[in-house]
């Protein structure tokens, strides 16, 4: 998606010309570029992953998108809303669930409701989002007695429970088994789909974001730009053993570099 398009679409969530630097570690007198001038846009209710090396600014691209930080040139908007901080209609999920170890399963969901003070009006609706993430039976469990695939489906559940426009994920699944990853990569589309809120995945995993998403964007090496993005048409549910999976997983990697040079003979 162009610059040009980006800013004219209407999107749930748009970024145009957003650059980040920080201090270099080892020299508090330089700075390091960590985003490049980065322009696109998500629609509402699309699913859209950012792929890119390590230390490429997703993590940071993120950030700035919730509100935690600010960029150094550039605007972000939430539908026509420019984002100026932290709110809770932008839901933030990270690789570690960060649950309250000394809350329960249901003070957990609920405890974002508690700090914005809504927990009354809105105390209904945690039974409801237990269930929508299968742990109603859990409900008086501690973060200690569930698995990381479960305690994963309960920082969802905190996220979603705030009602925000967009859900930003940032590597959610990276720390699961491979098994519990691709059962939760299931759980995170069927929730998608019955609530369609618009989604911003950060993954790592090459199958993982083809098997998930609308859309890829593609950043380059440090500092971060758009190198391309390639629209995901395959139907639902996918089969990750399908000719059209596995070209676009090649496709992928030569761009990222990863793939084996086709010269090369063992």
């Amino acid at each position: 998606m162009s610059a040009a398009t980006v800013t004219t679409e209407v999107a749930a969530l748009r970024i145009v010309g957003v650059s980040k630097d920080f201090p270099t570690p080892d020299n508090v007198n330089t700075r390091t570029l960590a985003l490049d001038n980065v322009s696109f846009a998500v629609r509402a209710g699309e699913l859209v992953s950012l792929v890119g090396p390590s230390g490429c600014g997703k993590s940071t691209l993120l950030r700035l998108l919730a509100g935690l930080d600010d960029p150094n040139t550039g605007e972000r908007w939430i539908g026509a809303e420019p984002i100026t901080g932290p709110s809770a209609e932008r839901g933030l999920v990270f690789q570690d669930p960060n649950l309250f170890p000394w809350l329960t399963v249901r003070r957990n969901i609920q405890s974002g409701l508690v700090a914005r003070g809504r927990l009354r009006e809105k105390r209904h609706e945690v039974d409801e989002f237990m269930r929508l993430v299968g742990l109603e039976t859990f409900a008086n469990a501690y973060p200690h007695h569930l698995s990381g695939g479960m305690a994963q489906r309960v920082a969802l559940a905190r996220a979603l429970i705030n009602h925000p426009k967009v859900l930003l994920l940032d590597e959610p699944l990276g720390a699961l088994d491979a098994f519990t990853r691709m059962r939760m990569q299931d759980e995170v589309l069927r929730l998608w789909q019955t609530r369609r809120t618009t989604v911003l995945l950060v993954t790592h995993d090459i199958d993982e974001t083809i098997y998930m998403s609308d859309r890829i964007i593609i950043m380059t090496p440090r500092p971060g730009r758009i190198e391309r993005t390639i629209p995901i048409t395959l139907d639902r549910p996918r089969q990750r053993n399908r000719p059209e999976f596995l070209r676009l997983r090649s496709e992928i990697l030569e761009l990222l570099h990863f793939a084996g040079d086709p010269k090369s003979t063992v």
